[in-house]
C-alpha cells in the first residue's frame, strides 16, 4: 500500500468531543511509544498521524509529535507529487509551531493537504502556498 492509500483509508477519523476520545487516534500516538492513556484526540495529532502512515508502510519518519521535525526527514524537493510530505508553518515562520500531511495537489495560491487535525478530523484541506516550509520526499526505511 502507497502512503497516500495507507493515509486515506483514514478519511473522515475524527475527535469525539468530550471526555471520550477516538481510539483509532490514540493508536497513532502508541505505534510511536507514547502512551496513549496520557494523551487526548485534542493533541496536536497532525505529526502523529503522518508518522502512523509511514511507520506503518515501512518509511522512514521523525517518532516526534512536532510537525517542523519533518523538515530533517527524507529530501527536499522542490516538485512534490502526490504523497509527499508538506510542512507549513503556524503562527509566524520563526515559530516552533507548524503543520504536516500529504500532499494531493497545488493550485497557483493553494497546496491541497490531506492530513490529520485538519478541522479535528482526517481530511483534505487547502493551505496558502505561502505558509509552505518544505516539501520532503520519503523513502522506505532501510531495515526492510
Amino acid at each position: 500500500m502507497s502512503l497516500l492509500e495507507k493515509a486515506l483509508s483514514q478519511y473522515g477519523v475524527q475527535e469525539i468531543s468530550g471526555k471520550t476520545d477516538n481510539p483509532q487516534i490514540l493508536k497513532y500516538f502508541e505505534v510511536l511509544g507514547f502512551d496513549g492513556n496520557k494523551l487526548h484526540d485534542e493533541t496536536a495529532w497532525c505529526s502523529a498521524f503522518v508518522n502512523w502512515v509511514a511507520k506503518t508502510e515501512n518509511y522512514i519518519y521523525s517518532g516526534k509529535l512536532n510537525a517542523r521535525s519533518w523538515l530533517n526527514i527524507g529530501e527536499s524537493t522542490a516538485l512534490p507529487t502526490q504523497g509527499d510530505i508538506v510542512v507549513l508553518w503556524r503562527e509566524s515562520p520563526s515559530s516552533w509551531k507548524g503543520h504536516v500531511g500529504f500532499f494531493i495537489k497545488q493550485t497557483k495560491r493553494y497546496v491541497y493537504i490531506l492530513g490529520g487535525n485538519q478541522n479535528n478530523k482526517v481530511c483534505i484541506r487547502a493551505y496558502p502556498k505561502n505558509r509552505i516550509l518544505d516539501y520532503r520526499k520519503l523513502s522506505k526505511n532501510g531495515k526492510n
